[in-house]
Formats: structure tokens, C-alpha cells, sequence
């Protein structure tokens, strides 16, 4: 259970679904402190604030929602508590980009600042300064729990050991399939595919300029198929969410004035600007991609199978081919080993890798060579075009883990273990030390921690007895 160690971002981006949100209010109720931890006070209007930016992120859960979330609420007001005794400081850096975030993703929901300051009843400065608060909060918070889980002692391969004994077997991690593998690309002629696209899209640009409706040409021609039904439309949104090329264009423009081709890593795009807001924009476009021939694939075919039979018979090396022969910029200085873009690793687990890459290698032994494959790179939502052949280098096959074999993954796992471990710790112990009381209303929650519970139906017994005397 890794559940306390996340990033902001996670923290902020749980959400729910409003269906799955079952508890209830009494009715007429509109606001009011449901909870005080120490100095802190959580109200409704708090909890359902959270809830309702976490239903715009559009995740779904199955559980009591306002339950659970008050439980995160209530256990992040006691390290927040901690965190100010001990006076931690706020890292804005990290509160800024969240609440850029939060602010571009709520606008895009609502359709630009008027939508947002109607739907909350509140102006747009007044919002940010409380989801400022907020997000410092959680940054504190955050930065609380990092402290407890690195207080553990560095743990030694004794305290792996033990964490293996204690573990039954079937509960030890399982180490999935991994593969190290090297690889030859050939890009095909983008050049000419290029001019082609660029030919199609200054020729819609044309007719739309005479005449012909943007609307129109976007569902017959745009690749983008999502906005293509709608006639190439994008809605109003927030200008971060696109790549930086296409905003920058479209807040350029003029409403009705088709952009030149703009080119992003999705391809090219012609452009029609709807409407502005501040630094929001609802536009339509046109996206096409640069589609290569089967003259391009057999090509580059006919190239990898002579440079795989030369491998082959032993004339030239798998490494010295990709230095000489392969197009991709990363792998071919390293011999053609692959590395993962994000960790830098040169084995891959299987969700790591292409799904053309791995249908290629799979039934491959150690040392074989697939036959030539047409895939896609690392660029682009999509990623482009590449041909290429993949020598699998080594295989670990799939296993539970193992001290002798598996040390690393087992140290993190007994890490986690132990941090966890001193996160509920500290938080039962917080809940025993502190003033705390949650509003009887949720007397039927159930709470995963009995601390909770005990408290929440003790103010719940103690509010029915009250009420019992002042009738009497």
C-alpha cells in the first residue's frame, strides 16, 4: 500500500464521478464546519468543492465518495498541522504550476472566465487566491509526509531479508518479462511526403478563402477525427493545452482569418480562430499527416532485409550497421540500443514498448533479428513514421522476485513498506493526540481508520444524548 507517497499532482487530480457520491445532506443544509482537527476546520462548502473539481477531471470510483475524500481531508489537516510546528516552507515553484493547471483545465471545462465566475458565484482573483491556499496546503502536506517516510533508517540487505520472510510468497512482487533490445530505423522520404501535405492543405486554404465553408472541408479532410465530426471545431480552451506552435498562431489571428500551415508534432494544421478570451481561444482546424507510399515501405524494406542478411552471415556487425546505416539520432552512437525516453533504462517491460515493436519480437529468441517492421518514433501524440528492424538482445523472463536476482526492487519494496509503516503510525498516533470532532452526519461512514469511526459516532451518541435532554 503506497497511498500517502504521491506527487502534487496526484494529489489534486483524483476524481470521481457524481454518481458515485452517496452520502448525503440533511435537508436545507448549506453550509457549514463538518469537521475541526486541532486549529483546522474542514466545512461542507470545502468538501464539496474538492469534489466538484474532481468530478471535472472525469475518473470514476464505485465508493462513498464524500466519505473518503473527507478522510483524505481529515488526515492531510494533521500533517498539515505538523508541518506548521514545524515550520516547513511553502516550494511556490511547485503551488504555481498546479494552480496554472487547475485554473486551464476549469476554464477549458466552462468555456472561459464569465462561465467560471457564474457557475462559482465568486470573482476569478478571489478563486485563485483560495485554490492558492489550498494547493499550499497540500504542498505542506505533501512535504510533511515526504519527511516522515525519509526519518526510516537507510535499510540494509538484513532488513530485505527480513521483509522476504515476513512476505508470504504469493504477496512478493512478481518481476514482469523485461527485454533488452537494439534496433536499425529508416525514416521514409518526409521531405516529399511533407511537400505533399503542405500542396493538399494550401489548396483547402485556397478554396476556403473563396468561398467554401471551413466547417465543411474539416470533416472530409482532417485527420483529426475527434474535432473533424464537429466540423474541425476545438472549443474554448485554454491556449497550455496546445502545443506551443498552434497557440501561438492561433492567438495571432484574427477571428475568421485563415492561418498559413503551422506545423506541430501532430503534423500540419491550416487554422480558423472562433473567438478569444484573455488567454483562451476557440478555433477550428485542419490537421493532416504526412502519409508515405508502399514504394516508401519497400524501400526501406529492401534496405533492412539486405542489412539483416548481412548480420546474418557475419559481414557486418548488428552495431556497426546502426552507426552507419540507422536514422535514429538516439540509438544508433549506441551500437542501436534502445533506452526508454523517461528513465533512460535499456530494458523494457512490455506496456514500454511499441505494440508494432513488440508484435515484431516476441516470438524472438535471444540474439534473433525480427524482419523489417513499420513503427512509429517518440514524437508527435502518435509518434511519426520509422521502418525498422530489432535484435533481441536479452531476456528476463517473468519471476518473483528474488534476493540474489531482484535485490533493488526488493529494497524498494521493504522501503515502501517501512515508510508507510511510519506514515499510519504517525497518523494514529495524531488522531489519539489531538483535539478532533466530525460533524455527526457522518456517523455512516465508514472510514478505513477506527479512529475516525470511534470519533464521528462518539459526537453522534454525544449529539442524540444532548437532544434527548433538551426535550426532557
Amino acid at each position: 500500500m503506497r497511498y500517502f507517497i504521491k506527487t502534487l499532482t496526484a494529489l489534486i487530480a483524483a476524481s470521481v464521478a457524481s454518481a458515485a457520491i452517496a452520502q448525503t445532506y440533511p435537508a436545507g443544509l448549506i453550509d457549514k464546519t463538518i469537521a475541526v482537527v486541532g486549529n483546522e476546520m474542514i466545512s461542507i462548502s470545502q468538501l464539496e468543492q474538492e469534489l466538484m473539481y474532481m468530478r471535472m477531471s472525469g475518473m470514476y470510483s464505485d465508493k462513498n465518495m464524500r466519505c473518503e475524500q473527507l478522510e483524505r481531508m481529515l488526515e492531510s489537516k494533521l500533517f498539515l498541522m505538523q508541518a506548521r510546528v514545524d515550520s516547513l516552507e511553502v516550494n511556490q515553484e511547485m503551488v504555481a504550476s498546479s494552480l496554472d493547471q487547475r485554473m486551464a483545465q476549469i476554464r477549458t471545462n466552462f468555456g472561459g472566465d464569465a462561465e467560471v465566475e457564474k457557475f462559482y458565484g465568486k470573482p476569478i482573483y478571489k478563486l485563485r487566491q483560495e485554490w492558492q491556499q489550498q494547493l499550499e496546503d497540500m504542498t505542506l502536506t505533501q512535504q510533511m509526509q515526504s519527511q516522515i517516510a525519509s526519518s526510516i533508517p537507510e535499510l540494509t540487505p538484513q532488513d530485505v531479508k527480513e521483509y522476504i520472510k515476513d512476505t508470504a510468497p504469493e504477496d512478493l512482487p512478481v518481476v514482469p518479462i523485461k527485454y533488452q533490445l537494439s534496433q536499425i530505423c529508416i525514416y521514409p522520404d518526409r521531405e516529399a511526403a511533407e511537400m505533399a501535405v503542405k500542396e493538399k492543405l494550401l489548396s483547402i486554404r485556397e478554396r476556403i478563402i473563396n468561398g467554401e465553408k471551413f466547417s465543411t472541408l474539416a470533416r472530409i479532410y482532417s485527420e483529426d477525427l475527434g474535432s473533424a465530426r464537429k466540423g474541425g471545431e476545438l472549443g474554448m480552451a485554454s491556449k497550455s493545452i496546445f502545443w506551443p506552435a498552434f497557440s501561438d498562431a492561433a492567438m495571432s489571428l484574427k477571428p475568421g482569418v485563415i492561418s498559413q500551415i503551422v506545423e506541430t508534432p501532430d503534423g500540419f494544421h491550416i487554422i480558423e480562430v472562433l473567438d478569444k478570451k484573455g488567454d483562451m481561444f476557440n478555433a477550428r482546424h485542419i490537421l493532416i499527416k504526412p502519409s508515405y507510399s508502399d514504394a516508401d515501405r519497400q524501400k526501406a524494406f529492401k534496405t533492412l532485409d539486405s542489412l539483416k542478411t548481412e548480420i546474418q552471415n557475419k559481414s557486418l556487425s548488428f552495431s556497426l550497421a546502426a552507426k552507419f546505416f540507422s536514422q535514429d539520432a538516439q540509438s544508433k552512437t549506441n551500437g542501436g540500443q534502445m533506452a526508454d525516453p523517461n528513465t533512460g533504462s535499456s530494458y523494457f517491460e512490455i506496456d514500454q514498448l511499441k505494440p508494432q515493436d513488440y508484435a515484431a519480437i516476441k516470438d524472438l529468441k535471444e540474439g534473433e533479428i525480427s524482419a523489417p517492421v513499420e513503427s512509429k518514433d517518440n514524437e508527435g501524440r502518435d509518434g511519426n513514421t520509422v521502418y525498422k528492424i530489432i535484435r533481441v538482445d536479452k531476456i528476463i523472463p517473468a519471476h518473483t522476485a528474488s534476493f540474489d536476482k531482484d535485490y533493488s526492487s526488493l529494497l524498494e519494496e521493504a522501503k515502501a513498506k517501512k515508510q508507510n509503516e511510519a506514515i499510519d503510525e504517525f497518523i494514529d498516533s495524531k488522531i489519539k493526540s489531538t483535539y478532533i470532532i466530525i460533524d455527526p452526519i457522518f456517523k455512516d461512514c465508514d472510514f478505513s481508520r477506527e479512529g475516525w469511526n470511534k470519533i464521528v459516532r462518539q459526537d453522534a451518541a454525544a449529539t442524540e444524548a444532548a437532544k434527548s435532554e433538551d426535550n426532557k
